[in-house]
């Protein structure tokens, strides 16, 4: 080596990281056994948004490609709308690879972080990306699907351009990658940490790199982006040493200081800047695979090289691999099912692996995180959970993991809990991530969350704090015309485009509100929350048979039209499905608009009506492919809707539309969704769904019984008892339900109790 590499840090934990303690690396073939039943290609093209990487169940590292890289905007400084394809990184339709980052969103609308880029090239150094429809016009490779493959845990591609074999495997914390290659080129690691999802030219803001020995890199990087104030810490270790490397800032340098007096840009050992792009070259040993280890932290790089030593300290590709594929083993085996067909089992299991991914661990192995006050805390009795897409996934997720995470979701109870106390406003969180509240979406949904955990006995967080922070979010008058509504018991259009969806969201979460007052026994607090609870009447006009927008005065607004979305009152959704969201009361509603028989057909005038294309082609989110009529599977709010004709009287049509929709809106094919999987909600509507059973109102301790498409199922509940599914004569034709039958008896309702799920048994269902 040469002299210029820094002295050694003398720190405990780096024996374990460096290539003298290696352990020997064993072949890939047929060690494994692998999880069955799983693409996550799934969904990777069109609307959904996840990506096919590697990471282990609920893990803070979720490494996949990144296969172009789309500005946020245009030259022009308009939005660039083909960024939106890339939320997650990961485009199907791609032949080019621009390198391997390890934080993802999975399914989300908008987007942020792929954070910490490694790209392995051969031969000359081309230290930028260039353009993907330009082979060699930078470090980006083309890849064939024929050389790519992905399952929970594991993910290996081809890189044609430079003949590297790829293969990635996760921890919870960090990343191991493994890249062989043959002939006597030089190997170049690319370190790119300017790259970004949802890149603007404002995101990154600062970038520190500590090249502490010639296997070791540590550094942080800060950027601006759907959080505005989110950092990232890390570690880096190689498996063997690197011969030189170097850097460059790509931002205008205004002042350097005394800097000046060194070349930093090649063989410098510490590199700061906004824009950095860092190399690292090795010369080929015997084509020994070059492996890298990539340990993340929200707090410091002394905390990642913890991370790294506790969860990876040796360089054994294959037992980390084995580790993860075990984890995610067991946690999928949480639900075990038999199935009409392979694809239908297929769907089944890539769904509930989709509601895996997220939320995410956040902090240390030590217990240490940052909060959202930006300052480190430590966590006593439960771990840190973040991104929160509540909007979304207050529906399904949370529900579902209520029945098969509760132990995590008692965790995510209190992880908000922590973001409260934290909070200057003080509000529970509204979408957050990585210690950031981004203010994505409308409601205050984390409040079913935690009424649905309290409701239901998954919690042992202290009932009287999680009402103090309900109610103290549920009155902090600038957030979304709170001050209105509680003034005039609806939110007025000319506050607000979205008025009529914000007062339905608060109505519903009022209600939840209530069910913890009344948990408490707190009647006052009950009483005005009940109330608050039934603002949804304001909006309902008798004459257009609609909920509508108001203003400050009381009066309907003019030019009304129920398909529409965009500046007429609505927000993701229009008045068809809005006027049906009122979860909490659906029997009140059914009365309110002409009984269960108007009602009906109602719903069937939902699910058969055309919907003009002028409704929805300037919808980012929306396309044909979730539609069914009018009713939109593709986006959430009427994902309760199928189940509505429970209750009015129709349950037949329940089971026919339920089925319908999983026939027509999930797939096999990277098309195999029919919207954004939204942190997991599309995909925890379907295996509820298959099972029979979905909780149309969170925050109640009933679900709304269906026609489920399994043959069997399996829930092994974390009491130790398991709660099997049963059908007899099941079919792809045998959607209706005969009978249901509760542990021998017949259940004469359309619903089942969550205790009736925890205490164990059989629920068998005789179709036709």
């Amino acid at each position: 080596m040469k002299n210029f590499l820094p002295v050694l840090l003398v720190f405990s934990i780096l024996s374990a990281c460096t290539p003298e303690n290696k352990q020997e690396e064993t072949s890939l073939s047929g060690s494994v056994n692998p999880v069955q039943y799983v693409d996550p290609f799934i969904g990777t093209k069109n609307m959904g948004h996840t990506y096919p990487g590697a990471t282990t169940a609920f893990g803070m590292v979720q490494l996949s490609p990144e296969t172009n890289f789309e500005p946020m905007y245009l030259e022009d400084g308009s939005y660039n709308k083909a960024t939106y394809r890339y939320c997650s990184g990961y485009q199907f339709d791609d032949s080019t690879i621009f390198g391997f980052s390890h934080t993802h969103f999975s399914g989300t609308g908008h987007s942020d972080l792929g954070d910490i880029l490694i790209m392995p090239t051969t031969g000359s150094l081309v230290p930028h990306p260039g353009v993907a429809n330009m082979p060699g016009s930078g470090y980006h490779s083309g890849f064939s699907h024929d050389n790519e493959k992905a399952g929970p845990g594991y993910y290996s591609v081809f890189l044609d351009d430079y003949h590297i074999s790829t293969e990635l495997t996760a921890t919870a914390r960090v990343g191991f990658h493994k890249y062989a290659y043959g002939g006597d080129d030089t190997l170049n690691i690319i370190l790119d940490l300017m790259a970004n999802i949802y890149h603007h030219d404002d995101k990154n803001v600062w970038t520190f790199v500590r090249v502490e020995n010639d296997t070791l890199l540590t550094g942080y990087r800060q950027t601006n982006g759907w959080a505005r104030t989110r950092t990232v810490y890390f570690a880096i270790a190689f498996s063997k040493p690197f011969d030189e490397y170097g850097h460059k800032r790509h931002e205008k340098v205004t002042y350097n200081g005394f800097y000046r007096r060194f070349d930093e840009e090649h063989n410098f050992p510490e590199m700061a800047g906004r824009d950095i792009r860092a190399w690292f070259r090795f010369a080929p040993v015997n084509n020994e695979p070059l492996m890298v280890k990539v340990a993340l932290s929200p707090v410091s790089t002394a905390g990642a090289l913890a991370n790294m030593h506790a969860e990876v300290p040796h360089w054994n590709f294959q037992k980390t691999l084995q580790e993860t594929t075990n984890n995610w083993n067991t946690e999928l085996s949480k639900i075990r099912v038999e199935t009409m067909s392979e694809a239908d089992k297929t769907i089944f299991y890539t769904a509930l692996y989709h509601t895996m991914l997220s939320p995410i661990i956040y902090e240390d192995t030590d217990g240490l995180y940052r909060g959202l006050d930006q300052n480190i805390h430590h966590t006593e009795g439960f771990s840190n959970y973040t991104i929160f897409s509540l909007w979304d996934t207050f529906r399904a997720l949370h529900p579902l993991f209520n029945l098969i995470q509760q132990k995590r979701n008692n965790d995510m109870v209190k992880s908000m809990l922590a973001h409260y106390d934290q909070s200057v406003h003080p509000m529970l969180p509204i979408w957050s991530h990585y210690a950031n509240e981004n203010w994505c979406m409308i409601g205050y949904h984390s409040v079913p969350v935690l009424a649905d955990a309290l409701i239901k006995k998954t919690t042992n967080a202290d009932p009287e704090r999680i009402l103090e922070a309900c109610i103290s979010t549920s009155v902090t008058p600038y957030f979304d015309a709170l001050d209105s509504y509680m003034e005039l018991g609806y939110v007025p259009a000319n506050k607000t485009s979205s008025s009529v969806s914000k007062t339905l969201e608060f109505a519903y979460d009022d209600w939840c509100i209530a069910q913890i007052a009344k948990y408490v026994g707190n009647q006052e607090v009950y009483n005005e929350y009940k109330d608050r609870s039934e603002s949804y009447l304001a909006h309902y006009d008798t004459v257009s048979g609609f909920m509508q927008p108001k203003d400050t005065q009381g009066r309907f607004t003019d030019n009304f039209d129920p398909l529409d979305t965009h500046g007429a009152g609505f927000i993701e959704g229009n008045a068809w499905t809005y006027s049906l969201f009122v979860p909490h009361a659906p029997d009140d509603l059914i009365e309110l608009m002409g009984g269960r028989e108007a009602f009906t057909k109602r719903l069937d005038a939902l699910f058969t009506m055309e919907l003009d294309d002028k409704y929805i082609e300037h919808t980012e989110d929306i396309t044909r492919d979730g539609i069914i009529g009018n009713y939109v599977h593709g986006n959430e709010p009427g994902h309760h809707i199928p189940y509505l004709y429970n209750f009015s009287g129709h349950p037949a049509k329940t089971q026919s539309r339920v089925r319908m929709i999983m026939d027509e809106m999930y797939g096999t094919g990277p098309d195999g969704l029919c919207g954004n999987d939204d942190a997991g909600q599309m995909s925890a509507w379907y295996i509820f769904s298959a099972m029979g059973f979905y909780p149309v109102c969170p925050g109640s301790d009933h679900y709304e019984l269906g026609s489920p498409n399994v043959v069997s199922a399996d829930l092994r509940l974390e009491n130790g008892k398991v709660f099997k599914i049963r059908t007899t004569n099941q079919g792809k034709q045998n959607v209706f339900v005969d009978s249901i039958k509760l542990n021998g008896e017949i259940l004469h309702r359309n619903y089942i109790l969550h205790k009736e799920i925890m205490a164990g048994g059989e629920l068998l269902f005789h179709l036709r």
